[in-house]
């Protein structure tokens, strides 16, 4: 048994948290991290710098792309035999954090970063497969960004304030598009009713052990 499930969302939106909470869980899980994790050598060489002016200024929309989505595959390559991967931030996630700062780069419509960072991804689907699920603090853009500022130590403003409006506002158009295993968007939930609705999700689709529900 193969496989990936993904945990997708913006800041502070509770992804690590259930990725740690499903590992612990099922011992058929295996928490596969972020993809900096996996390619570390041009993530290393960015990360000296000003790291928010390279994402956001000196680093070009092909750069951050093939970087992300190269340290994805690289990432899909360390799943052990057996079990099912757990990825904090998936392919579509990925896509959306490529898609909002392309956006915020080029000073571009949603759709036009949207098509412009398709293009250069080169598949519309997940590659390999996944099972993605994403969590929002709400449904509505400016109330999810309030609850995610809430619960940061740091203000969000400025460009990363932006970002997150883009990222937010992708992300909506992904679930409105159905792309998504589960949407969880209640800020009443806490994390292990979060939890609850994402192994029964995934328990719906044959990931996970009954026994643990």
């Amino acid at each position: 048994m193969t496989g990936f499930v993904s945990l997708n969302g913006p800041d502070n939106s509770g992804k690590s948290t259930q990725v740690r909470m499903l590992t612990s869980s099922w011992e058929g899980f295996y928490d596969l991290g972020p993809v900096h994790r996996h390619d570390p050598v041009p993530w290393a060489r960015v990360s000296g710098q000003d790291y928010a002016a390279w994402w956001f200024t000196t680093s070009t929309t092909e750069e951050l792309t093939d970087m992300l989505f190269a340290g994805h595959a690289k990432r899909a390559g360390a799943l052990p035999p057996g079990r099912i991967g757990l990825l904090d931030r998936g392919w579509y996630m990925l896509l959306a954090t490529a898609i909002a700062t392309c956006a915020v780069k080029e000073s571009l419509p949603v759709e036009g970063a949207w098509h412009r960072v398709r293009a250069l991804v080169g598949t519309e689907e997940p590659e390999p497969r996944e099972t993605p699920v994403l969590l929002l603090p709400s449904p509505d853009t400016e109330r999810s960004i309030a609850i995610a500022r809430r619960r940061d130590h740091s203000p969000w403003a400025g460009t990363y304030l932006d970002y997150q409006r883009h990222l937010h506002r992708v992300l909506l158009r992904m679930a409105h598009q159905d792309v998504f295993a589960e949407v969880v968007s209640d800020a009443r939930l806490d994390a292990d009713e979060t939890h609850v609705r994402i192994r029964r999700a995934l328990l719906v689709r044959g990931i996970g052990s009954p026994a643990n529900r």
